[in-house]
C-alpha cells in the first residue's frame, strides 16, 4: 500500500469526524442522548486517546498524551465514571488536529515496519494506521447518530 494513500485516508476521515464534532452546539457537547453511553465531548477525547494507543503504543513508539486520558477516554470508559474534569473541548480538538501531523512526521518512513502481536491483528505500522481509520469512521457514525438524537430532543 502506498504511504501517501494511508496518510491521505487518515487525513480525510479525520476531517470528516472533526467536521461532525464542530456541528455540535457548545451547550450540547456534554448531553448524552437516551440510548447512548457517551456524549460528543467524550468521543473527541476517545478518538484522540485510542489513536495514540493504536498507532504509537502498539508500534512501540513513545506516547505523548497524559496518562490521565486513559481513565477518561480509553475503551470501556464513560463520563458517568469520571472522577476528574476532562480537558477542555477546544484543547482536545486542537490535539486531535495536531496528532495527524505527529503520526506523519514520526512514522512516514516506517509504515512497513513490523509491530508486536496485537488485538487488531495488524502486522505493520501502516496496518495500525488503517485500523485507526476504521475506528475513526465507526465514531463518525456514532457521532452522527448522537447529533441527530440531540436535534430531535
Amino acid at each position: 500500500m502506498r504511504n501517501e494513500f494511508i496518510f491521505e485516508i487518515l487525513d480525510s476521515r479525520l476531517n470528516v469526524l472533526i467536521e461532525l464534532f464542530e456541528q455540535c452546539p457548545e451547550d450540547r457537547r456534554r448531553v448524552i442522548p437516551q440510548g447512548f453511553n457517551n456524549h460528543i465531548h467524550w468521543h473527541v477525547g476517545h478518538v484522540l486517546t485510542v489513536t495514540e494507543f493504536h498507532v504509537f503504543d502498539l508500534s512501540g513508539q513513545p506516547k505523548v498524551l497524559p496518562e490521565s486520558y486513559q481513565a477518561l477516554f480509553a475503551y470501556g470508559t464513560k463520563p458517568a465514571d469520571w472522577l476528574e474534569e476532562p480537558p477542555a473541548w477546544e484543547f482536545l480538538i486542537e490535539q486531535l488536529k495536531e496528532q495527524r501531523y505527529l503520526i506523519r512526521e514520526s512514522l512516514q518512513d516506517k509504515l512497513d515496519q513490523p509491530v508486536k502481536p496485537n488485538f487488531l491483528k495488524a502486522e505493520t505500522i501502516g496496518e495500525l494506521i488503517v485500523s485507526t481509520v476504521l475506528h475513526i469512521m465507526n465514531h463518525a457514525g456514532v457521532v452522527s447518530a448522537i447529533l441527530k438524537a440531540l436535534k430531535a430532543a
